[in-house]
């Protein structure tokens, strides 16, 4: 009797009179991706090991290490930032005091989006949701007295102006007398998601990717081995209203818009594709997000070896930088948010991720208390040193359910990007406005189903409570903003005026004629020319972005 034929006679003989007492909470059962669950899987008479391979083996589902969590727990991060780099930079010390291992540097709105805090359009937002970094001045004060030797990561989430931080970063690095080979540096850099999601672009998606590739370029040929100059970035597509399918598919196609890019200009993909890294969201379905990650690399690997022929495993092996998802907390019932993230970063683990930070449960309100930041963090260390997760590699792996479902979200994922190939690929679905309208459709559909109540959030649309406890909400300092205003333009009042034009005006060159433009950024950094400045003689070469409407 197969598999199959014993299933049948449980339905008929056992389910079949306990159904008819008593029938299911609902006619059918689906993942949030909308992908079908079935009452109970069994084996399937595919052979798992011949679809899955080995940990640290082509194609990398059961994670992109033979041993995983038993050599080393993931890097633990929390997303910080806010005011003034002074103020950032105290932050930045507690938590390591507190045995965090990589930083992550919020940026303010008027920083990611290149105006300096004395622009009109930056009024009432500067240092409000993540730190004002206006020059190669505000970041040597956000790293002050941190040692690098303790720090296995620094990480930002600037997309438009990736590549001046990085210039920054270096600059920074050579004055204090470091090789900047030798700091861990993670970038996002990922300007074609800011079009579909987050909506932090600057100028129009055709240059602001060649300028992001300028930077992978630049790395690749300059020995820059332990820094990830671009990690694709599927975490805001999906906190924008993205199924976990559309995530994969959305964010892939925009890796293979710089991968195309980068191969055009002859640049080894076996060179600069093991430090490309990817940035997912982990969501609140345990089993769906544990299969989206292992799903993740097992499609990477299948597209850097068979779309552009990688042989190097270190190129194919897609390291995960997973990320709590932030929209799924709730300003109601705020310490529910705990549990949630709790999950959330569970499933993170049980999927083999490279690095993880955890959203503190007040994100909802503000951004996060000190103590809620360390509350975030202590979550991770529990999950790693008391759960027994790292014990074993790839500890779900077998699961009838979970192979299967890695497979069906493979399968999607690979439909998704081919319609998007057909439609044009990235750029061109960025541009026609369809990406925007994909989200648009999935976010008013879950919110439908949160007011239909056929998706339940507690403490929201069930298990609702009149009043409960008052969390502490952090504030920004509001005297910060007249601080920083008055600190850059001292600043400008004070540099060499001849050399910073000379900068300026070198990287216009360069920007005109479709040059790399990391080496004169990295000069105009060097006599420290603002991020708004810098910003502004590439608004005038590459103009700037305007949304398609066509509805």
């Amino acid at each position: 009797m197969t598999h199959r034929d014993r299933l049948a006679a449980w339905e008929r003989d056992l389910l079949g009179p306990a159904l008819a007492r008593q029938p299911e909470r609902k006619a059918h059962f689906e993942t949030p991706s909308g992908i079908p669950l079935d009452r109970l899987y069994v084996p399937t008479d595919d052979d798992p090991l011949a679809q899955t391979g080995f940990p640290g083996e082509f194609p990398f589902t059961r994670g992109p290490y033979p041993a995983m969590y038993r050599q080393s727990p993931w890097i633990f991060g929390l997303y910080s930032g806010f005011g003034s780099a002074e103020e950032t930079n105290q932050r930045f010390r507690h938590l390591l005091a507190q045995g965090q291992t990589g930083f992550s540097v919020a940026l303010d709105l008027p920083t990611q989006v290149g105006y300096d805090p004395d622009h009109p359009l930056a009024e009432g937002e500067v240092g409000r949701v993540g730190v004002s970094l206006s020059s190669l001045a505000d970041m040597e004060r956000l790293f002050a007295g941190i040692p690098f030797d303790q720090v296995r990561q620094i990480r930002t989430t600037a997309n438009a102006i990736g590549p001046i931080f990085a210039a920054m970063v270096i600059c920074m690095a050579r004055r204090q007398g470091v090789d900047p080979r030798s700091i861990k540096l993670f970038i996002q850099n990922d300007v074609l998601k800011e079009y579909i999601a987050r909506g932090t672009q600057i100028y129009p998606p055709a240059p602001s990717l060649r300028h992001s590739v300028d930077l992978v370029e630049y790395c690749a040929a300059n020995g820059l081995d332990t820094w990830t100059p671009l990690a694709v970035s599927g975490y805001h597509i999906r906190d924008a209203g993205a199924t976990a399918v559309q995530e994969l598919a959305f964010s892939f196609s925009n890796a293979i818009a710089y991968f195309d890019e980068a191969v055009r200009r002859g640049i080894d993909v076996d060179r600069f594709a093991p430090r490309i890294w990817a940035f997912l969201a982990s969501d609140i379905h345990l089993l769906e997000e544990v299969a989206k990650f292992r799903a993740a690399r097992r499609v990477w690997a299948k597209l850097l070896r068979d779309r552009y022929g990688a042989t190097d495993p270190d190129a194919m092996a897609l390291k995960i930088f997973g990320f709590t998802l932030g929209g799924r907390l709730t300003a109601q019932q705020p310490l529910n948010n705990i549990v949630r993230v709790t999950v959330m970063a569970l499933a993170a683990a049980l999927g083999g991720v490279s690095t993880l930070h955890t959203t503190a449960y007040d994100e909802a309100l503000a951004v996060p208390t000190e103590a809620a930041a360390t509350l975030a963090l202590r979550t991770q260390q529990i999950i790693a040193h008391e759960t027994g997760v790292t014990d074993v590699v790839d500890m779900l792996g077998g699961s009838w359910a979970l192979e299967q479902l890695t497979g069906e979200i493979e399968r999607r994922v690979f439909d998704a990007l081919r319609d998007i190939e057909q439609r044009g690929g990235a750029v061109r679905c960025i541009e026609s406005g369809w990406f925007g309208r994909a989200l648009g459709d999935q976010a008013y559909q879950y919110q439908l189903e949160i007011e239909r109540k056929e998706r339940v959030v507690v403490g929201v649309n069930e298990y609702r409570t009149e009043g409960g406890p008052q969390v502490p909400v952090f504030r920004v300092d509001r005297g910060s903003e007249g601080r920083i205003i008055d600190r850059v333009r001292e600043l400008k009042a004070g540099r060499d005026r001849t050399r910073l034009a000379a900068a300026l005006d070198g990287l216009r060159v360069a920007a005109h004629q479709g040059m790399n433009t990391m080496g004169p950024l990295i000069a105009a950094v060097d006599a420290y020319a603002t991020v708004g400045e810098i910003c502004e003689v590439l608004r005038d070469v590459w103009g700037t972005f305007t949304e398609s409407v066509d509805f």
